[in-house]
């Protein structure tokens, strides 16, 4: 492995500005939550909103990821292990708090993050349908899509060779440490291997992702919806290639090093402001634009309403 030099030891300062960002993520969701349920609830029987209202399990999907994703980053700092977890499980060995690491690994590279940029992506594909498609498509989608990457982060993960013949940071997911009172903890890593896997998705996904965004603006006329569009496509470009970026960068440095600290901070914090600004534009903005209007658009692209405005005001004239 190649070492390059790093800065002294780090303190918890990382942990919790990361605590912090994940709590403002919580709170996010939860308004996210909040607005979605009062929607469905307050145009159950409206005209205008019904194919809106056929993608709320959609955006709840979505989400649930982002909360998933959250509570599951928390998994892999020492800080928040050491002060509300194992206080609750002071028996926990070595080689099982070594689990927790590999249990963060295969959720958030392999299914959580993944499943909400897919999620992502199937809201803007449906966008642009002239019918909404049912709930059960975005199920089958994310299984298409996520279940294959998520085997092979867990077979990879969990079932490796001790005897292998590459050097451990290609597949090692914890070391072990001592920390300032001498006590020894496991810190959490990602090894090349489930980083290449990541990869390999995050460059398929942003082809099909920009393929799709372009398809968008493409029938989009509206000002207000193209910026739109484009915040999306270049937050969740950057975003995901910065964190593929860092987690290559994090193999250069050992856990426990400062600098190893602040490349994993760059990196949650790429995936929190895909997270965040995702579901702002996906979930919060269209629900409160349309109640805003009184329900006059259904979606976020609202082609199929201005059609159906049209045709009503045909009707009325006649």
């Amino acid at each position: 492995m190649i070492v390059l030099p790093s800065i002294p030891h780090p303190d918890f300062a990382i942990d919790l500005a990361t605590l912090s960002l994940i709590s403002v993520l919580l709170l996010l969701s939860f308004l996210s939550l909040c607005l979605i349920f009062y929607f469905k609830f307050k145009t159950h029987n409206s005209y205008y909103l019904q194919s809106f209202n056929a993608l709320w399990t959609v955006r709840f999907l979505l989400v649930l990821f982002i909360i998933l994703w959250s509570l599951t980053e928390a998994l892999r700092l020492p800080f928040f292990r050491k002060h509300y977890i194992y206080p609750f499980f002071e028996d926990l060995t070595l080689g099982q708090q070594a689990s927790l690491c590999k249990l963060h690994l295969v959720l958030s590279l392999g299914l959580l993050e993944p499943g909400f940029l897919v999620t992502l992506l199937f809201l803007l594909l449906v966008s642009i349908k002239k019918r909404t498609p049912r709930g059960s498509w975005a199920f089958l989608f994310l299984l298409a899509t996520c279940l294959p990457l998520s085997s092979l982060q867990f077979l990879f993960v969990f079932f490796q060779s001790s005897r292998s013949e590459f050097p451990c940071w290609f597949r090692r997911s914890s070391v072990i440490v001592r920390d300032g009172s001498h006590s020894r903890i496991v810190l959490c890593s990602s090894p090349f291997l489930s980083i290449s896997l990541f990869g390999a998705f995050a460059a398929v996904y942003g082809l099909y992702f920009l393929f799709s965004c372009w398809s968008v603006v493409s029938l989009v006329i509206n000002k207000k919806l193209r910026v739109r569009t484009y915040t999306l496509a270049f937050t969740v470009l950057i975003t995901v290639t910065l964190q593929v970026l860092f987690l290559v960068l994090s193999l250069f440095w050992e856990p426990g090093e400062l600098t190893f600290g602040v490349v994993e901070f760059i990196e949650f914090l790429s995936t929190f402001t895909c997270a965040a600004v995702g579901q702002g534009i996906l979930v919060i903005i269209p629900i409160v634009d349309s109640l805003a209007v009184g329900g006059d658009c259904c979606r976020w692209y609202p082609i199929i309403t201005q059609t159906k405005t049209e045709e009503e005001s045909k009707e009325e004239s006649v």
